[in-house]
């Protein structure tokens, strides 16, 4: 299994555990994704996003509203004013050691550990955009994120990830 925790910070030496924002609850960790589902984190790190995946429970109604006329099986949605940002920014993709970390969420690929993390490379990912088509993955563009969220939570839909919406437009 292959870890890593994505930065738009380029030097990160060591990763303190801490106490994310929104997981106040927790105690302080280190996050981690695994290789599967580290396309998530292919945009800045507060872009809002929507990412869900065509599944066999989808209801055909639902996979026409949803996936219509593409052959893709997942599709990232954001809001069009990213689109620069994205386009112009670089995150860094930092290979962490798996032994310390251990499973916290299947469905979205995430692993925490309570220790001090060093990670073993950095590399940067640029071109955010073609490396998420080279995967087969469609990405769209909507004005707001508001619509689409509301309709995939009273949808079949069910292997989903809302992303940062905090930083959705209101």
């Amino acid at each position: 299994m292959k870890l890593f925790h994505f930065s738009e910070e380029s030097g990160i030496d060591i990763f303190v555990p801490r106490v994310k924002e929104n997981r106040r609850g927790m105690p302080p960790v280190v996050w981690a994704i695994d290789d599967t589902h580290e396309f998530t984190f292919y945009f800045p790190r507060n872009c809002p996003r929507l990412v869900y995946t065509r599944t066999n429970d989808l209801t055909d109604d639902d996979n026409d509203k949803f996936f219509g006329l593409t052959a893709s099986n997942i599709v990232v949605t954001v809001e069009t004013a990213w689109y620069e940002r994205i386009m112009s920014t670089t995150v860094f993709k930092y290979a962490m050691p798996a032994e310390s970390f251990r499973l916290f969420d299947e469905f979205a690929g995430y692993y925490i550990s309570t220790q001090t993390v060093k990670p073993l490379e950095v590399e940067p990912v640029n071109n955010l955009l073609e490396r998420l088509m080279e995967l087969n993955i469609e990405v769209r563009f909507t004005p707001n994120l508001h619509p689409l969220k509301e309709s995939i939570l009273n949808s079949s839909v069910t292997d989903f990830g809302i992303h940062r919406f905090a930083n959705a437009k209101r």
